[in-house]
């Protein structure tokens, strides 16, 4: 009995260390938050375990209630500071930070704490249109395809290391409606796809160093 009590002792910490813990920040509707709760709801390995947000009538914050997910808003105050948020990941076992449709830059508290763990989601094939309107103005420029990055967060806006891009076709017949569209749809395949990989090495590699 002591030997299989010491076993699964072993077993339910392993899976705790191998576990991943997944912050999202938000500022607005939050449909790519909603994917990505929903894409990790079966995973065994990956949890969307908490969804923060600088506003307090963001409808991401309707979405996570609806899906049970631990939800927050911090005035900016907080944001700039970033103690409290800090404390709340550190609450949380947070292991990693999306960024999904977050309008606030990241400050050095929560940067030094999780250099190498916030990921962010820019429509647009990076370096191009970096910032706000990214899809409005790659339009306006009469481009031929725009697409969608997923890189790294550092202390520069849109600067970070880039992780995964997809090319996004503009067509002749094009409205920024249906462009924007087409970059969501876009957007909902890469993200949580990118995530997991990520997160799957390191679980991996976490594992092999055991």
């Amino acid at each position: 009995m002591q030997s299989f009590a010491h076993f699964s002792l072993f077993c339910a910490l392993n899976s705790s260390i191998m576990k991943k813990n997944i912050a999202i920040f938000a500022s607005g509707s939050g449909s790519n938050a909603e994917n990505l709760i929903r894409y990790f709801q079966k995973s065994d390995s990956v949890e969307v375990s908490l969804v923060l947000s600088n506003k307090s009538d963001a409808y991401v914050l309707e979405r996570a209630y609806r899906l049970k997910v631990p939800c927050n808003v911090f005035p900016k105050e907080d944001w700039t500071a970033g103690d409290e948020i800090l404390a709340i990941l550190q609450e949380y076992r947070i292991d990693f930070i999306v960024l999904a449709g977050y309008l606030r830059i990241i400050g050095p508290t929560i940067l030094d704490k999780y250099e190498g763990s916030i990921v962010n989601l820019h429509p647009a094939w990076l370096p191009e249109y970096p910032g706000l309107h990214s899809i409005e103005r790659a339009f306006a420029d009469h481009r031929k395809e725009t697409g969608v990055t997923v890189h790294y967060i550092d202390s520069n806006l849109d600067a970070g290391t880039i992780i995964a891009q997809r090319h996004v076709p503009i067509y002749p017949d094009d409205t920024v409606d249906t462009l924007e569209t087409r970059v969501h749809e876009t957007e909902h395949e890469l993200y949580p796809e990118t995530v997991k990989k990520i997160l799957t090495e390191r679980i991996a590699k976490e594992k092999n160093n055991q």
